[in-house]
């Protein structure tokens, strides 16, 4: 249902009409918080527009402790090469993190024979590339557990969907995942994107493309966003100049959103 074309009263007894048990209605084009919470609260269980692109203006103000020992995770594992004791203190600095990270690794899904009750331990399991993924989701997590749990799971679609298809376009050695899950950190963490990443080290195409300056990934970036809104023309549009199909397109997007809802509830 378009909000901007329907009454809050008609929206609301369109989904008590045809919502619980039946049909599973979206809200398009939420554009503020207030929206979000009251279509969240009428019974909408998806959720379409630009208040998850640019929710608010955001101003300049000191980054919170906990916010900055997430940046700060992101900072260390941005790096060309690890440095493992860093990343422990870090880990060992939230208690919460700690907890997933064992957590996860005692899983079935690893069925190790004896169980892992030390970081480090944890990370010389999980070896440089898994433990760069998972402290960047992880931090990801972290940083927006007082934020719509929508807000960060749009992140990590955006940054899974970038993944799948960075394979097919050429990028050079810029990080995808990494830009499409900093594309809502701003938001995420309430504070300018050119605060993001000053504390960040990211490659310059990522982060002109997310400065809004010119990059060669601008194109890319846009059909992330096209996707995402469910612009479709600049979809076909976007997807012709990178020369990519729309179903692989389509396809990664669903990849991506299933993926999302898995981590998020699971790491």
């Amino acid at each position: 249902m378009d909000l901007r074309a329907t009454s809050s009263v008609d929206a609301a007894a369109t989904v008590k009409r045809y919502g619980p048990g039946r049909c599973r209605l979206l809200a398009e084009k939420v554009e503020t918080r207030e929206e979000f919470i009251a279509s969240k609260k009428a019974g909408f269980r998806y959720f379409q527009g630009y208040f998850f692109r640019r929710p608010e203006i955001l101003g300049a103000r000191e980054i919170p402790a906990n916010s900055l020992n997430y940046l700060r995770m992101l900072t260390a594992v941005s790096q060309p090469e690890l440095d493992v004791r860093q990343i422990e203190n870090l880990v060992k600095g939230e208690a919460s993190l700690c907890y997933r990270l064992l957590r996860y690794l005692n899983s079935a899904a690893f069925g190790f024979a004896s169980e892992i009750h030390s970081v480090r331990h944890a990370l010389s399991i999980l070896g440089e590339r898994e433990v760069r993924r998972w402290i960047r989701l992880a931090a990801s997590l972290g940083a927006g557990q007082d934020k719509s749990s929508d807000l960060v799971l749009a992140a990590l679609v955006r940054a899974r969907f970038c993944e799948l298809l960075s394979p097919k376009i050429q990028h050079g050695d810029s990080d995808l995942f990494l830009m499409g899950l900093l594309s809502l950190m701003d938001t995420i963490l309430e504070i300018p994107m050119p605060q993001v990443l000053d504390n960040v080290p990211i490659d310059h195409e990522c982060k002109a493309v997310l400065l809004g300056a010119t990059s060669r990934l601008r194109p890319f970036y846009q059909l992330m966003l096209a996707q995402e809104s469910g612009d479709w023309a600049a979809v076909k549009e976007l997807a012709t100049q990178l020369q990519l199909s729309e179903d692989d397109v389509s396809a990664s997007y669903w990849q991506a959103m299933q993926w999302a809802r898995q981590v998020s509830s699971g790491a």
